[in-house]
């Protein structure tokens, strides 16, 4: 295959975001979270794998036609932030006010994070939390917190959004990777573990979530602690 079929190859995958988050959508809409997130996830997977496969294949030399970088920001916003918020306000988890709050925060402090261009670090790591509110609402659909605490981690992790506070990426930061990689590839199992299970309260998969979620969410503000005092 030439470099310039590879790169369309590429862009192609990356495309398919769009394919899963409508069918994300339509589960959503009948109110079938267990559906809804399986297509969320199966969105999640593609999104860790073209970023590399677009490096790879140098995508902006050989295909340059195509903005890969638009493209993926597009389908983001709706599996990573509008559609789960959207899953979050009809799930019954918030109640009455509490609910606007949330989805508020979670879409308005969203779309302002993903035009800063300032959300990279120069580690590739991200400054604030980056909008990753599909792996955040199915952990609390899988675990079902009290509405206080899913009300209060929403809004502490939006605020993050606008500070220098740092969080991983799990593939491109570098600095722990042999751990955060095998994380997120057991997160991953998790997730689908815990949605085949219809998020059943006494499924061993919520506690895999928590732990997993645990390092993404903390693995970076701990070297960044540990950077300064170096």
């Amino acid at each position: 295959m030439s470099p310039r079929l590879k790169a369309l190859s590429v862009h192609l995958l990356t495309a398919t975001g769009a394919v899963w988050s409508m069918l994300a959508l339509l589960a959503a809409g009948k109110g079938d979270w267990p559906e809804m997130f399986f297509w969320l996830v199966i969105a999640l997977i593609v999104d860790g794998i073209d970023g590399p496969l677009a490096r790879r294949y140098d995508v902006t030399r050989y295909w340059p036609t195509y903005d890969g970088v638009l493209m993926d920001l597009i389908i983001d916003y709706l599996t990573y932030v509008f559609i789960p918020a959207y899953a979050l306000f009809m799930s019954g988890l918030l109640p009455g006010w509490t609910g606007w709050i949330a989805i508020i925060a979670i879409t308005y402090g969203s779309v302002l994070y993903f035009v800063d261009t300032r959300m990279k670090t120069k580690d590739n790591s991200f400054a604030g939390f980056p909008a990753c509110w599909n792996m955040l609402v199915l952990v609390l659909f899988a675990l079902k917190p009290n509405f206080w605490i899913i009300l209060i981690v929403v809004v502490a992790l939006t605020y993050t959004m606008f500070t220098n506070i740092k969080f991983i990426h799990p593939v491109r930061t570098v600095r722990w990777r042999a751990i955060s990689l095998p994380m997120t590839a057991a997160w991953v199992v998790f997730a689908v573990w815990a949605v085949l299970d219809d998020f059943h309260p006494d499924s061993i998969a919520r506690w895999g979530l928590l732990v997993t979620s645990l390092w993404l969410t903390f693995a970076g503000l701990a070297q960044q602690l540990t950077e300064r005092r170096a």
